[in-house]
């Protein structure tokens, strides 16, 4: 079933240096292990491995097909409309607390820096430990509430997708007694289509079903 995808966040400025390397880590040993797969002598033939598969194939004549645009159900949807709403909301309040936290980092830093001549060398030392340990936990919480936001949006597109969405398509599938429906995003659609595209039907129906969905408070809110 074609999915809902997650926009990205535009409070996300957080950096994931460790998951990307561990990702390009995974992606270079899997290429590794590919290569050394394809070198490989010991696979059997084709001719052998799909000797079991039937000649059977669908019928042209007979295959009934449609299209359905899911970034078009994610942007016109009411239930989905509502959603990105929340989070926007969610990311704005964030957005608006590290402001404040970090002008009074800014303040904190232009006193240390005031009283440089000031303190014995010790006591600067101890103010610059405790102003770097704010801002790490500041650096910290960005991300985890950050992440926490995502994390409780992904899941209540999910929920819409299996509660709701997936329901109604399962259901258009039947009642058009369709073979095939296709992801608008990757098909290319001629002028003479009449009745291909079932995005607008799948979406009013949707809006029928549910136009309100709320997220979970996301941890640290």
């Amino acid at each position: 079933m074609v999915q809902i995808s997650s926009e990205k966040s535009p409070v996300k400025n957080y950096k994931k240096t460790g998951i990307v390397a561990a990702v390009a880590l995974a992606v270079a040993v899997l290429g590794v292990w590919a290569v050394s797969a394809l070198n490989s002598n010991t696979s059997a033939p084709v001719a052998e491995v799909i000797e079991e598969i039937s000649e059977d194939a669908a019928n042209g004549a007979n295959l009934r097909i449609a299209v359905i645009r899911m970034d078009a159900i994610q942007a016109e949807a009411n239930a989905l409309k509502d959603l990105r709403s929340q989070k926007e909301k969610y990311e704005n309040k964030l957005r608006d607390e590290l402001t404040s936290r970090q002008k009074k980092l800014e303040k904190e830093k232009a006193e240390i820096e005031k009283s440089q001549d000031v303190l014995s060398q010790e006591a600067l030392q101890r103010r610059v430990v405790d102003y770097q340990n704010k801002v790490t936990k500041l650096q910290r919480d960005l991300t985890e509430r950050a992440q926490s936001i995502e994390v409780s949006y992904q899941k209540a597109l999910n929920d819409i997708q299996a509660k709701h969405l997936d329901p109604i398509i399962e259901g258009v599938i039947a009642k058009k007694k369709l073979s095939l429906v296709i992801d608008g995003r990757m098909a290319r659609i001629g002028s003479d289509s009449k009745n291909l595209d079932i995005t607008d039907e799948v979406v009013k129906a949707l809006d029928k079903k549910v136009s309100k969905f709320k997220m979970d408070a996301p941890k640290g809110f």
